[in-house]
């Protein structure tokens, strides 16, 4: 199984924060001018509550080194794109950002060091890298998997304050909730259609209590692997048969980029050509990038199930 797929499982939920390019793209900030900077800049020092607790940033960073996509992406529609100069090999978006060999999984000291940070931000502590860097005086931001909308944009919003750039991630948040409310606002909740996500091939899916499954819920769908036997965990591996005497209305396919699913395939699988969603072409490929990241990007997870639903209801 692909470490992204299993990422969403809940022993192994670190992986999202580190893996993976959407319907809607934010352009390029442009680079703070002098007054701002020195604005921002005055600001500082700064406390900031995350993942690790309470970290201090004593100046504004000017050399960010970031292992976690959602954060590169969160960094640059802050307008913090400037002061980022090394990402981890799986931030992909935007192109701009500057990738290199680092690794999110296999942190190395070392090599994140010769960038000459002055602030690191993760998803996970994995080998206990916060702490090593703060030994050589690095201070580091652990911004894990989000598990509802809050906690997405409190990340926004600690990235804003310890890059300097506090009103731009005010405002980012403030037009997410906007779209967000009004998408749910507008949705057809009638029908109480139900859905099917497939996170991985194998198949495992999500409920309703996760990040993902909370996406789905502005649109009062109706989850089918909230009543699979295991779906305590949030990340159920669910049967082909489950899913066959299920019979979603909806099929979200986050299983595209990985794994070259889409309809033609999902029809191939034994028990499932007959299944509604198939016959009557309402599987949804997603980004598999987007839909496994907590990051701006998420309305165009909610605009593209808005979409389906839509469609569906009509």
């Amino acid at each position: 199984m692909r470490p992204v797929r299993l990422a969403l499982a809940s022993a192994l939920l670190v992986i999202l924060g580190l893996a993976a390019c959407g319907q809607a793209q934010d352009p390029a900030p442009s680079a703070p001018s002098s007054a701002s900077a020195s604005s921002a800049a005055s600001a500082f020092p700064v406390t900031v509550e995350a993942g690790n607790g309470q970290v201090t940033i004593e100046r504004r960073p000017e050399r960010i080194v970031s292992l976690s996509p959602t954060a590169t992406e969160t960094l640059f529609a802050i307008g913090a794109g400037p002061q980022v100069v090394a990402v981890d090999e799986r931030s992909n978006h935007p192109p701009e950002a500057p990738k290199t060999s680092l690794s999110g999984f296999k942190p190395n000291v070392e090599a994140i060091v010769e960038y000459k940070p002055d602030l690191v931000v993760i998803a996970s502590d994995i080998d206990d890298i916060a702490a090593k860097l703060s030994k050589v005086n690095v201070p580091v931001l652990v911004e894990p998997s989000a598990t509802d909308f809050d906690d997405a944009y409190d990340q926004i919003l600690d990235l804003g304050t310890a890059t300097g750039n506090a009103d731009r991630a005010r405002r980012l948040v403030d037009e997410m909730r906007r779209e967000l409310d009004r998408l749910a606002a507008e949705a057809p909740k009638e029908k109480r259609l139900s859905y099917y996500h497939e996170l991985d091939v194998t198949p495992y899916s999500v409920t309703s209590n996760t990040f993902i499954g909370r996406v789905y819920g502005l649109f009062g769908l109706v989850n089918i692997a909230d009543r699979a036997p295991d779906a305590a965990g949030g990340y159920p591996r669910l049967s082909a048969e489950f899913i066959a005497k299920a019979d979603p209305d909806l099929i979200f396919l986050a299983t595209t980029k990985c794994c070259g699913q889409n309809r033609d395939t999902l029809a191939k699988r034994p028990g499932w050509s007959g299944l509604s969603a198939i016959k009557n072409d309402r599987v949804i490929n997603l980004d598999d990038d987007i839909a496994s990241r907590w990051g701006p990007r998420v309305v165009d997870l909610a605009r593209t199930v808005s979409d389906a639903v839509r469609k569906a209801a009509g």
